[in-house]
């Protein structure tokens, strides 16, 4: 990183002198706080326009299942990108690919307030998934490498800390801002995007990949080994349905549920998701605290039964203070759908299994694709009464995967201990060749 004292702005040298001294300070390295101040820009400008965009939308005539198509077109992109990403960033870097990322949906969050039609719109957000893909892969793979293996745990809580408190104070604002115009939340998240950007590209630097002095000896899970196992077939079944529901419904159908079923403003979008989102962070410290004591299964049968829960309040109660309980009941279900699935597929997964985690992301990503399109033809041709059941439903498959899962949190000990039964029972070289000696066993005068 530069000098600050060759910075020519006075106030920037301050400034990065400032967060220097905060590094320097904390036993995480400081890539970590880097990246967590990234994403809390980026969440914070995604939770702005989340509020507005199918509302938007709508505005220029087309029907619910054409508004969440713009929702959808942003994870399919994402969906669909995802295997390039690691290559750009293995090729030209993590910061490099980062900042473009960054760059691409901040310009095109930018002409998206400047859309003139809803085919410019759909088009320009589907350009921006690119844009996020980009970033969320490098993102996570230079917080990997910036991390011994014993604060991985800890770097990835402060990274989704960083999401988390930007989307916790971006839907509030956003719904205050569309109440002034639709169209200034997305001029507003490409500013925030363009801080996120230059923090990105003064603060970062090129970091040393973390040694792994065993790698040749690390073995490897396999997605056809995984796909075996209940758990993980729980895991992709809960995860898919958290898309579908948590990063798929809440956004697209929600929004326009407050507008055209309960006759409310934009304001009451933005309170209805700042109430789940507060519901999120409340709980999620002891929801990972109960992950680790009481094990995983209970968080996947708990989350997917308050999600489902949610859904059907809103489909059966359609009142504002019925809809104000079933956000704080989703933003439960989240919490726990946030630790529990991946700690399974964590358990699942001896040594490195990168296919088997990607396979578990890209199940989250398709239910954020097909959940929108579903639901809101359901909302369109049958009412939102439909939709939302629909969304109960798929998180009811869930439920019942994870019924029938066996607990995964003793793996590791487990397998610690059939490792070391295993090296017992084996005999020593001094104790074959004996064996080959004297085959009978028996003892013999000299």
């Amino acid at each position: 990183m530069p000098d600050p004292s060759e910075d020519p702005c006075e106030h920037g040298a301050a400034m990065r002198a400032l967060i220097t001294r905060r590094f320097a300070t904390s036993e995480m390295p400081r890539e970590v706080w880097v990246l967590a101040a990234v994403a809390f820009s980026v969440a914070l400008g995604f939770g702005i326009v989340a509020p507005v965009i199918p509302i938007f939308a709508r505005e220029f005539g087309v029907g619910q299942t054409a508004a969440g198509l713009v929702i959808s077109a942003f994870a399919f992109m994402r969906l669909c990108f995802s295997p390039f990403g690691g290559w750009l960033v293995n090729k030209f870097g993590e910061r490099v690919i980062m900042a473009t990322g960054i760059g691409i949906v901040a310009v095109s969050s930018l002409l998206t307030g400047l859309s003139q039609n809803y085919e410019q719109m759909l088009a320009l957000r589907a350009i921006g998934g690119v844009g996020s893909v980009m970033f969320s892969v490098s993102a996570q793979s230079l917080m990997l490498r910036s991390v011994p293996t014993s604060m991985r745990g800890q770097a990835s809580s402060r990274f989704y800390g960083g999401f988390l408190l930007g989307g916790l104070t971006g839907p509030a604002l956003g719904g205050l801002l569309g109440g002034i115009t639709l169209r200034l939340p997305f001029f507003l998240y490409a500013g925030t995007l363009t801080v996120a950007g230059a923090i990105a590209m003064v603060f970062l630097h090129r970091s040393a990949k973390v040694e792994d002095t065993a790698a040749a000896d690390v073995p490897v899970t396999t997605l056809r080994t995984a796909l075996k196992d209940r758990g993980y077939q729980a895991a992709l079944a809960v995860n898919a349905g958290t898309g579908w529901a948590i990063f798929g419904i809440r956004s697209s159908l929600v929004p326009l549920f407050v507008v055209e079923a309960l006759h409310r403003g934009t304001v009451w979008v933005g309170l209805g998701l700042l109430v789940g989102s507060i519901t999120d962070v409340i709980l999620l410290q002891k929801t990972g605290k109960l992950a680790d004591s009481i094990g995983r299964r209970p968080m996947l049968l708990g989350g997917t039964a308050l999600g489902a829960g949610g859904a059907l309040v809103l489909a059966f109660a359609p009142h504002l203070p019925a809809y104000l309980f079933a956000m704080a009941l989703l933003g439960a279900a989240s919490s726990m759908l946030s630790v529990g699935p991946s700690a399974v597929v964590g358990d699942v997964v001896q040594g490195r299994g990168g296919t088997v985690v990607s396979t578990f992301g890209m199940a989250s990503d398709l239910g954020a694709v097909v959940g929108p399109l579903v639901a809101g033809a359901l909302a369109e041709h049958a009412g939102y009464g439909a939709a939302f059941t629909s969304t109960a439903l798929v998180l009811t498959i869930g439920f019942v995967m994870a019924v029938r899962m066996p607990e995964t949190m003793h793996r590791a000990a487990e397998r610690k201990a059939a490792e070391q039964k295993s090296a017992e029972g084996t005999p020593q070289v001094g104790e074959q060749v004996l064996d080959v000696l004297d085959p009978d066993g028996q003892p013999h005068q000299i």
